[in-house]
């Protein structure tokens, strides 16, 4: 059963020139383990796709089951089963790391001592520990993104979502949270859907592509499978194929903090 169905989803919003389609028809199907990238170029639709599967916005249009719930009738449920990790991140400047993951965890129902727990085995796991009494500003942004990243764990959630992970990382700090993620997978079974529009990401750390233009799906696959059927020996050849977009619209490479 996959862990994802979606069936026409869209998101229409108002504007004084008219409704604007930001997600005009979504078909996407993900199974468990899998770790799927939405990849686009920017104002392609893939946070607002995002945004909606985590219930974080309303779908104005089609349907779609999460993590065996349907997303519109049963949004708590779906919450309970996922977790999230924004583009931006949502780290308090005033807490440290270890007040940061033992709040999380109190958000999720668990017992203090229960929390803190979690906390250390979170910090351990993702190589955290030395820092859980730092304050999170001291925290580069590699660190950043790893404490991100365990707060969207704390409550051992089967899917896991990532906005542009990577946005602002230098390349070590970029090797380092894939490593991380396929980690998730292979070890824990964590299903991963992630945003992206670097296309070394996408082909590096991607079970399977879904290239997302203007609001709807454009093409799907492996990488290998994208570059074979578009003739390409690079995703980026692939990509420009199925899009007809020139190169200067979608990143090939991250710029370093």
């Amino acid at each position: 059963m996959p862990l994802i169905s979606t069936a026409g989803l869209a998101r229409t919003f108002p504007s004084k020139r008219g409704p604007v389609e930001a997600v005009r028809g979504i078909d996407l199907t993900v199974r468990p383990g899998e770790i799927v990238g939405l990849l686009g170029p920017n104002g392609a639709g893939k946070t607002t796709t995002l945004r909606m599967l985590t219930t974080l916005l309303a779908p104005t249009g089609g349907a779609a089951t999460v993590a065996g719930h349907d997303l519109l009738k049963e949004p708590v449920a779906v919450r309970r089963r996922i977790g999230y990790v924004a583009q931006s991140g949502g780290l308090d400047p005033q807490e440290t790391v270890r007040s940061e993951l033992v709040t999380q965890g109190r958000l999720y129902g668990m017992p203090r001592a229960r929390a803190a727990a979690r906390a250390e085995e979170l910090a351990a796991d993702l190589g955290l520990t030395e820092l859980l009494d730092r304050r999170t500003p001291a925290l580069s942004g590699g660190q950043r993104r790893r404490v991100d990243l365990a707060m969207g764990l704390t409550h051992r959630p089967e899917l896991l979502f990532l906005d542009e992970p990577t946005t602002g990382l230098d390349p070590g700090s970029r090797a380092d949270l894939w490593a991380l993620v396929r980690r998730l997978r292979d070890a824990h079974g964590t299903t991963v859907v992630l945003t992206t529009h670097y296309l070394d990401e996408a082909d590096a750390l991607a079970d399977r592509i879904v290239i997302v233009d203007r609001g709807t799906v454009v093409a799907e696959g492996s990488p290998a499978a994208l570059k074979a059927a578009h003739g390409a020996a690079t995703l980026q050849e692939a990509f420009l194929a199925v899009t007809g977009r020139g190169p200067a619209t979608v990143d090939t490479t991250p710029a370093a903090v």
